[in-house]
């Protein structure tokens, strides 16, 4: 009964069910609450712990920040769930929060997207390079299976425009990357088309969260060429990927252009097949054929599927004894 109990409880103060449509359509730092909600942060760190310790909400700490947003499962997230349903679109407190809250995630992207400035090409990398971005989308949805995507991981999120693009058919959206403006950006972003079912997180995509086997879809889209270690990247990749599961990458082709890694610090002139292929296939995942985008530079799909029945202890012992 404390399970169900504690959230109730939880729920029931006017603040507390005001921060409840608050992080179910993005992440928010107590900072961004205390402007949005017009309350002080001594009482709103409050009520969001008394929100988390009924698991309601969950945190995820940040650099010096912790971002709060709804939680995914169990008998607050429920609870919840069935609160918000409860709530009347039109209701005008409610309203007026979600107009401070759009102002405040506008407020973030202007903040992130001036750290960039001199850079532009560091946040949206594939209009600074004049890529044609639908065409590469499109060759994405294409590549992956029709229906529901499941779990998705994006690694290296960027902006979450990829995350944007999965959201309506995947259950759920994570995106990691190690940058916090970029963060920002994605947040702004979550916030701002209210793709509810999508969250991010500071993470290395060598060191990826999480248990084995946790994604149905593996996404890395313009990010190996940055990586010191392509290969250990794809590696963990293929760790985390779900029996059945796919692992899509979306990349500069071998190019030549060595000025872009002294100007964006790529440290890779574009990755061919075969260093995409060798080390999918080492960890048992069978590589398709790539799709090119033709453009100012080549952009090549490659969509990477895991087996369905070979037990993960299994396929890394195949691997062991090929080394």
């Amino acid at each position: 009964m404390d399970a169900v109990l504690a959230p109730l409880r939880a729920i029931a103060e006017p603040t507390r069910l005001r921060l409840l449509p608050l992080c179910a359509n993005g992440e928010w730092c107590v900072s961004d609450l205390v402007e949005i909600l017009g309350q002080s942060q001594p009482r709103l760190s409050r009520h969001l712990k008394l929100l988390c310790d009924a698991g309601v909400l969950t945190r995820q700490p940040e650099g010096a920040n912790v971002y709060f947003r709804l939680a995914a499962d169990g008998p607050g997230a429920a609870i919840a769930a069935t609160a918000l349903a409860s709530l009347a679109a039109d209701d005008p407190l409610l309203a007026a929060d979600r107009r401070r809250a759009a102002a405040r995630g506008a407020d973030r992207a202007r903040e992130a997207i001036a750290a960039f400035r001199d850079n532009p090409a560091a946040w949206d990398e594939m209009r600074a390079l004049d890529l044609p971005v639908r065409a590469i989308e499109e060759a994405l949805l294409a590549r992956l299976p029709p229906g529901r995507l499941g779990r998705v991981l994006d690694i290296g999120c960027g902006t979450g425009r990829m995350m944007s693009l999965l959201s309506p058919r995947a259950d759920s959206v994570l995106g990691i990357d190690l940058s916090r403006r970029m963060l920002a950006l994605a947040r702004s972003r979550i916030g701002g088309e209210g793709l509810a079912n999508c969250t991010v997180r500071q993470a290395d995509m060598a060191r990826i969260p999480g248990g084995d086997q946790a994604f149905d879809l593996v996404i890395l889209c313009m990010v190996l060429h940055y990586a010191d270690d392509p290969a250990a990247v794809l590696a963990e990749a293929a760790r985390v990927v779900s029996p059945g599961g796919q692992i899509a990458v979306i990349d500069l082709a071998p190019h030549g252009r060595d000025d872009l890694i002294r100007r964006l610090a790529h440290r890779i002139p574009g990755l061919s097949e075969a260093a995409i292929a060798r080390p999918l296939a080492a960890a048992g995942l069978a590589l398709a054929p790539p799709t090119g985008v033709n453009g100012p530079l080549p952009v090549l799909v490659h969509v990477a599927s895991a087996p369905l029945a070979v037990p993960r202890a299994r396929r890394e012992t195949r691997v062991t004894l090929a080394l």
